[in-house]
């Protein structure tokens, strides 16, 4: 049976606050096998693809006055990066981008306007500064596929966008 810890977010979110870093701080605390129960004023949708790079599934219940309880699993296999081979059958990208010295969001509105042009299974590649965590629910939801993590000496995140074929 998997073990919880809490992390209550709502206080910083009623505050006005951004959570992440703290999430994320949470998440780096867990042992292995333990789960996270968020607590949040809403449907932290976002969070659940971050959450599953990081080998987390989610379920999610609403509870009193639109505030939501989210557990987060470890599946069985977690996978924080690319797998060993994974960008081997992506051709080389046909537009590379380097977004490292732009400030949020210029990063995410430059990797969109860029992959909206790409053609059927076109790839570019951006390198940032963090990993973009809220661009990755809109490449989904534009039906883009991607791979990323950060580069060996941990300087920059590369990212690689497919569109589709």
């Amino acid at each position: 049976m998997t073990e919880y810890i809490d992390v209550d977010v709502r206080p910083i979110l009623r505050a006005g606050g951004e959570p992440f870093s703290v999430i994320m701080s949470a998440l780096e605390c867990l042992d292995p096998g333990q789960g996270m129960r968020l607590y949040a004023t809403f449907r932290p949708v976002p969070l659940f693809g971050v959450m599953a790079d990081r080998g987390f599934t989610h379920s999610e219940t609403a509870l009193d006055r639109g505030e939501w309880e989210v557990l987060f699993t470890p599946a069985d296999t977690i996978q924080t990066e690319a797998p060993v081979g994974a960008f081997d059958s992506w051709p080389e990208p046909d537009v590379k981008l380097d977004s490292r010295d732009l400030d949020p969001p210029e990063p995410m509105v430059r990797i969109l306007a860029a992959a909206d042009k790409l053609g059927p299974g076109e790839t570019l590649s951006a390198l940032l500064r963090r990993e973009p965590v809220f661009l990755f629910p809109e490449l989904e939801k534009r039906g883009f596929r991607w791979l990323g993590g950060f580069t060996p000496d941990g300087s920059a995140y590369e990212l690689t966008v497919r569109a589709r074929s």
